[in-house]
């Protein structure tokens, strides 16, 4: 303790030592000193090439890319021109500036435009503007633009010639834009469309026009006539992927017509091999999403006519039954992925599981959300599909430790699972402690039986593994949705910025959180 002031004391003068040679006469007087600080100020981004600092910017979010633009001439020149997404908010107070804005970014190719419901929103006009100053558009997101008119709309799609994906939210617009938007974008691929005032009880038919062979993926949400869309649906040649969520109306009778137009693509297909040629007019549908809607039996029947499904979203729709489900499964045996809300109905429960395990062998992805499924379906699931790596059980009263020592006894491949509002206990817990080698994460909420100690045990025998559990959770009720299981959509969703800020945020799949 006595040798240590010395030691300070010896360290407080030799850096006085130093600020007083730093700030000598000699030292800071004359040219000297300024020499000295050029010397040190070097831009090692001088000798870098334009392209190359773009590329570096494309890696910051918006924030540090609007601050990178402030440093110099040449970061705000480079910062403009590469980027390609910009999202605004479309308040009718933007207009002035839009000139401005888009000559600055004259390489946009993705544009957002957002308002809120209290606003004022872009006109036909500021449409039109934006339209003539991105020629190379590709990608539009409209939402609560209610100004733009069916009018201003039809002006912008002749003007984008060039537009890959529309989606459009919260519009006045309705039957007469989207239809001029397909007749015109021959090269349009994707269309969302979710609240459009528009489309009403009367509206005009919508039909494929000059995108019948681009289009491949068509979201329809929250449309109180969505079946004015069904002449586009059948009329895609090459759609891909259909989603229809909470809609109003009965939807049996356009999924018939879904249904047969698949089984016609197969009817010429074999029609085709059989004469030797392998071309064909359209392709089959992959992917269907249906959730909130009035689908019966019949309406499952017809998706069955899909043989060529990989991907299967049946979420809420009340009047579906095992009896169709069987018939899905024994026609449509290249399903991957399989999501079911049985809403608690207990329609859909052993038997069309069953079914689906015989024949679809390739099954990776399962979500069961209030289906009263046992250890008979699982432990078939379990057996019959070896490549699956995803699992949900949502909500159901007959899955409880039986069912989650089958799975952790069989499913070698899964990779991820999640349990939620089930009668499981600490038993479960265990027999997933020495089961499913390959599990990385899981997920268990408001699994009452399940206690805090059964948690930290499982961390201590598998380490590696991602944990998430809350087991003092003790909600009375119980509400699952495919958001609480952390099944994600994959999209781009672009970041709201002001004039001088765009984004992008990641997307995934099949997430535990």
């Amino acid at each position: 303790m006595g040798q240590s002031p010395p030691v300070v004391l010896g360290r407080v003068n030799s850096l006085c030592d130093s600020f007083t040679f730093l700030s000598s006469s000699a030292f800071i007087s004359g040219e000297g000193f300024r020499d000295q600080i050029a010397v040190e100020i070097v831009d090692y981004t001088a000798e870098l090439p334009d392209e190359c600092l773009a590329f570096v910017f494309q890696f910051l979010g918006p924030g540090d890319r609007n601050r990178c633009s402030l440093v110099c001439k040449r970061w705000f020149r480079v910062d403009g021109w590469s980027r390609h997404r910009l999202s605004l908010n479309a308040q009718s107070e933007i207009v002035s500036s839009l000139p401005s804005l888009f000559t600055r970014f004259d390489s946009v190719t993705k544009l957002a435009l957002r308002c809120s419901r209290k606003s004022i929103s872009l006109t036909d006009d500021s449409l039109l503007t934006i339209s003539i100053r991105c020629r190379n558009l590709t990608r539009l997101k409209l939402r609560g633009c209610r100004e733009i008119t069916d009018e201003g709309m039809s002006t912008f799609a002749k003007n984008s010639k060039k537009l890959r994906k529309l989606s459009c939210g919260s519009c006045m617009f309705g039957a007469k834009a989207l239809n001029a938007v397909l007749d015109h974008c021959a090269n349009l691929e994707e269309l969302s469309v979710k609240r459009l005032r528009g489309i009403h009880d009367g509206a005009e038919p919508i039909g494929p026009g000059a995108a019948a062979s681009s289009l491949k993926m068509i979201c329809l949400k929250e449309l109180v006539n969505g079946q004015s869309f069904a002449p586009l649906v059948v009329g895609s040649k090459n759609l891909k992927t259909l989603k229809i969520i909470h809609c109003l109306g009965d939807w049996d009778s356009v999924l018939q017509l879904i249904g047969n137009r698949n089984q016609n693509y197969k009817e010429n297909l074999n029609c085709d091999i059989n004469y030797g040629s392998s071309d064909s007019n359209s392709n089959p549908l992959m992917e269907i999403h249906l959730e909130r809607l009035q689908v019966s039996d019949i309406g499952l029947s017809a998706i069955s006519k899909c043989t060529k499904i990989e991907n299967l979203h049946i979420l809420k729709t009340p009047e579906c039954s095992n009896y169709r489900l069987v018939c899905v499964a024994e026609n449509c045996k290249l399903l991957r992925k399989l999501h079911i809300d049985g809403w608690r109905t207990n329609r859909i429960g052993d038997e069309g599981l069953i079914a689906v395990a015989k024949h679809c062998s390739n099954l990776q992805e399962l979500v069961l959300i209030g289906v009263n499924a046992t250890h008979v379906s699982l432990s078939a699931i379990a057996c019959n599909c070896s490549k699956l790596e995803r699992l949900a059980l949502c909500g159901s009263g007959t899955i409880g430790d039986t069912e989650i020592a089958c799975i952790a006894a069989k499913c070698m491949a899964l990779k991820k699972l999640c349990i939620k509002g089930c009668p499981i206990s600490d038993i479960a817990i265990e027999a997933l402690g020495s089961g499913c080698p390959n599990l990385v994460k899981i997920k268990v909420r408001k699994c009452r039986g399940v206690s805090s100690d059964a948690g930290e045990w499982l961390r201590e025998q598998r380490g590696s593994m991602l944990i998430n559990m809350d087991a003092c959770d003790t909600d009375c009720g119980f509400e699952a949705s495919v958001s609480d299981i952390g099944v994600h959509e994959t999209g781009v969703e672009v970041g709201q910025v002001t004039a001088v800020g765009a984004s992008t945020s990641s997307n995934g799949e099949f997430e535990l959180h």
